[in-house]
């Protein structure tokens, strides 16, 4: 080989977007999504689209949350729901005790 060109050896991690800080990332993304915009490429959320997305987040972060707790039981709101039923009075399952 000749010349001065040495091969420089870089971590994965230290390259491309992932690497860069975040505000250079969002500026990047930022020119894409109006490129896209602008060619009529990018994608309009319908409020179905958005609400069926923001279910399934829901559910994932949910999954998430009771696999770390190891809570396999019943969820919070089924545990509210038993404790105020619990409250009723036998006699008139219509009044509750206050």
């Amino acid at each position: 080989m000749s010349g001065n060109w040495q091969e420089v050896s870089v971590a994965k991690e230290d390259r491309g977007f992932a690497s860069m800080d975040r505000a250079k990332q969002r500026e990047i993304a930022s020119k894409g999504g109006k490129a896209a915009h602008q060619k009529g490429t990018a994608h309009e959320w319908t409020s179905e689209e958005a609400r069926e997305a923001g279910r399934k987040g829901g559910m994932a972060s949910h999954r998430r949350r009771t696999e770390l707790t190891g809570d396999q039981g019943t969820s919070e709101s089924a545990q509210n729901l038993e404790s105020s039923d619990m409250s009723r009075r036998d006699d008139d399952p219509g009044e509750q005790i206050r």
